[in-house]
C-alpha cells in the first residue's frame, strides 16, 4: 500500500512541474515575466533575449515531459491535441510560436 502511495505522490508531482513548466513556457510566449527574467534581469536589453527565453523554457517543458514519459505519467491529457503534437516532435518550431493557442476560432493566453 505505501509503494502506491508513493507513486501517486510521484505522478502528483511531476503532473504539477508539467503544469508549472507549461506555464512558464506560454508566460515566455506571451514575453511575460517568468523567474528567468530574476535570473538574467540585463539579457532583457538584448535582441535575442525573448527567443532565448523562450527556447529555456521550451527545454525545461520537455524534460519535464521526458521524465513522465519515463515514469510512464499520462501527460498529453494536459494539452490541446495540437499543443501535445507540438511537444512530441519535441522541435520548437516557429508553428509552434505562431500556432500554440489556435484552437478552432479563438486565441487564449495565460494570465
Amino acid at each position: 500500500m505505501e509503494n502506491a502511495n508513493q507513486v501517486n505522490l510521484s505522478a502528483d508531482f511531476f503532473l504539477n512541474k508539467l503544469e508549472e513548466s507549461k506555464v512558464h513556457f506560454e508566460r515566455a510566449l506571451d514575453c511575460k515575466h517568468t523567474e528567468f527574467d530574476d535570473l538574467y534581469p540585463y539579457m532583457i536589453e538584448h535582441p535575442q533575449f525573448f527567443w532565448y527565453k523562450r527556447y529555456v523554457a521550451w527545454s525545461e517543458l520537455l524534460t519535464i515531459v521526458k521524465l513522465c514519459e519515463d515514469m510512464e505519467i499520462p501527460w498529453a491529457e494536459r494539452f490541446e491535441a495540437h499543443q501535445a503534437e507540438y511537444v512530441a516532435k519535441r522541435v520548437m518550431s516557429s508553428k509552434v510560436l505562431d500556432c500554440w493557442y489556435e484552437t478552432n476560432d479563438t486565441r487564449e493566453h495565460v494570465g
